[in-house]
């Protein structure tokens, strides 16, 4: 980097260089007012370190997500004294990480090993499309793994039979159903919490402060929750679903051999007569499967109202 040869003092070309923005960027940035005035020597704009400052900023909260118009604001707001640390601090706070864990590395014949032993790239390039793994520059024979966890899930499942392609479909879906989630959190907590603290735009920095510190005291709350939620739905469906197996397996077992069964004879009358004498044995049939599901019916209720009872006892 080439300074002018007064300290702190920058050409065009050089704030570029020391900012690693483009110098067609900046004097964009100064056409929409997000860069102050530079000072004017001669016929040369000279920037100084706060113009540095203010593109490393800009730079940040880009690629944080904001656009230039709320960036704008943001920075006119700094300007006109209201403060711009707090905000700042929230956008850090909400742009960490919202998981205690740690991202992995993993190479390519580790995967290979994990899932199945042969190389499979279809599979490979939709892990990396999902974001379950994404490439590191210049090593193709190696992978960051954002979650280990779910990595980890995946091959267990893999393990147990589930074909990848499965897995990846599955992930796609339980993916929209979790941002969903996820979206009707913040709905909530806005309305009800932050909604005083980023009322209006931009925030004070004394306000951007205490929503930063809710966003630490409420962040657990969103992943706990859901835990809950998830144990008590699947404690719930997999007694169903276990029930209605095995009692299916009942049933088939029971129309796998015919019996006979004795019957008064005014029973058999009243049926015959009812629905004559080539229907008999399918009516009394229909009417023991009936008698059935009503009994799984009374089965299920029964489960609904004790994990009910157990939810409120926990």
């Amino acid at each position: 980097m080439s300074k002018t040869p007064e300290g702190g003092r920058y050409r065009i070309e050089d704030l570029a260089h020391a900012s690693g923005a483009t110098v067609r960027t900046i004097r964009a940035y100064q056409d929409r007012g997000l860069l102050p005035t530079p000072e004017r020597r001669g016929r040369a704009n000279v920037y100084g370190d706060a113009h540095l400052v203010r593109l490393r900023q800009i730079a940040d909260l880009l690629d944080r997500g904001y656009t230039l118009t709320s960036i704008k604001e943001l920075l006119e707001a700094w300007d006109a004294g209201r403060g711009l640390g707090g905000v700042l601090g929230l956008v850090a706070e909400v742009h960490g990480p919202w998981t205690d864990e740690r991202a992995a590395r993993i190479t390519r014949a580790e995967l290979d090993e994990r899932f199945g032993g042969s190389p499979d790239d279809a599979a490979l390039a939709e892990a990396v499309e999902l974001g379950v793994l994404e490439r590191v520059p210049g090593r193709d024979d190696e992978f960051l793994v954002p979650s280990p966890q779910e990595l980890a899930v995946a091959a267990e499942l893999y393990a147990a039979g589930v074909p990848l392609t499965a897995i990846s479909a599955h992930l796609r879906e339980l993916r929209g159903q979790v941002e969903h989630i996820a979206a009707r959190f913040l709905e909530f907590t806005t309305e009800h919490v932050f909604a005083r603290y980023l009322g209006h735009r931009p925030p004070t920095d004394a306000d951007a402060a205490e929503a930063a510190s809710l966003v630490r005291r409420l962040r657990p709350l969103a992943r706990q929750t859901v835990d809950a939620e998830l144990a008590r739905a699947m404690r719930l469906f997999a007694t169903r679903h276990l029930q209605r197996h095995l009692m299916a397996g009942e049933r088939e077992s029971a129309g796998a051999e015919t019996r006979s069964v004795r019957l008064p004879a005014e029973t058999i009358d009243a049926v015959q007569g009812l629905v004559g004498e080539e229907n008999v044995a399918a009516f009394l049939a229909a009417a023991a499967e009936r008698e059935l599901g009503a009994r799984t019916l009374d089965a299920l209720a029964a489960t609904h109202r004790q994990n009910a009872q157990l939810d409120q006892m926990g």
